[in-house]
């Protein structure tokens, strides 16, 4: 199992240039180190339902990563809302981003879930899933082809060339998957939509989400298997995603203890401790490792951990604590 980390780009109470630069420049260098990979997340507005701030914006931020970082093998957006944003400036985005990174950019995407943010870019959030089709279809299509046509029902452009143009198109990973309804967002459903599962099965990688139970990752796996199976293709790759904080202890209390603090922090007050604990990695060092070596065992490849906290000793810690007894 391959590691990553999101950058911990959180735009913390009263961030000064300092966090800022340890946030993303010292933990970015750190992870160089370490041989794990660089990931961003992507929200537009403070969304305080589930998150206790906003983030700083995440093609910015993962350009300097990548620059400070050259030897890491991927850098990715896990995910991008992609309904925010015009499909022909993203495309030129990717392409950009494509050769800053000397190919090793990874074009993570997914619909997105809160409404403010659709109504402050001009759409609104029932259009998210189709908006989301049509911009990978236009997108995929401006980074392969010249003098490129396209007609939607919410995009459309004729004879539009983006140069340069990566030579290849990069790896898409679609997120997605069952997520435990918290009361607030209607769109937060135990189960993987049909809509969701078709998008999943065109893309080369799964980021399985995160604030979904274990057990409904591995039942969300087995349908896109069968669905590919189904269909007589391959199914895409196995990743998924998740926030942590590490404790050095195998006392699970005293973990959970302290990891109550950060996630508070990073997540906010809403949603009580056990809804969290559900959703997100929590416990000693031992049940974290048997937690990913459970994600191992059932097929992923891939792991992003999101430490909710900017501090890098966090990467210290995975390297040493966790990495080594998942891989060993």
């Amino acid at each position: 199992m391959r590691f990553g980390a999101w950058i911990p780009s959180y735009a913390y109470p009263g961030l000064d240039y300092e966090r800022a630069r340890q946030g993303t420049d010292t933990f970015s260098k750190k992870a160089n180190d370490y041989d794990i990979d660089l990931w961003v997340i992507d929200h537009l507005l403070h969304a305080p339902g589930l998150y206790g701030m906003p983030w700083l914006e995440p093609m910015t931020v993962l350009t300097h990563a990548a620059a400070v970082a050259p030897d890491v093998q991927m850098v990715g957006t896990g995910i991008l809302v992609v309904p925010l944003r015009h499909p022909v400036v993203l495309a030129k985005e990717v392409a950009t981003m494509d050769y800053l990174t000397g190919g090793r950019y990874q074009f993570g995407i997914g619909p997105g879930w809160y409404g403010p943010e659709f109504e402050a870019t001009g759409t609104h959030i029932s259009e998210r899933g189709k908006r989301t089709d049509e911009i990978l279809e236009a997108v995929r299509l401006l980074l392969t082809t010249a003098d490129a046509t396209y007609e939607g029902e919410f995009y459309s452009f004729d004879s539009v060339t983006i140069d340069p143009r990566p030579p290849r198109m990069p790896n898409v990973w679609v997120a997605g998957g069952s997520r435990i309804p918290d009361g607030t967002f209607d769109n937060d459903r135990p189960v993987l939509a049909k809509t969701v599962l078709n998008r999943i099965l065109g893309a080369d990688w799964w980021l399985s989400r995160c604030s979904g139970q274990q057990q409904w990752v591995h039942n969300d796996w087995q349908v896109i298997k069968d669905a590919a199976a189904a269909q007589d293709s391959e199914p895409p790759r196995f990743g998924h995603c998740n926030f942590i904080y590490i404790v050095d202890t195998n006392d699970p209390a005293k973990a959970r203890e302290e990891q109550h603090i950060y996630f508070e922090q990073a997540m906010g007050t809403h949603r009580t401790r056990d809804h969290l604990e559900k959703s997100y990695f929590f416990g000693s060092i031992d049940e974290i490792v048997a937690r990913l070596r459970d994600l191992k065992d059932g097929g992923c490849e891939y792991i992003v951990l999101g430490p909710t906290s900017d501090d890098p000793e966090q990467l210290d810690l995975l390297h040493n604590l966790v990495i080594p007894q998942v891989n060993g």
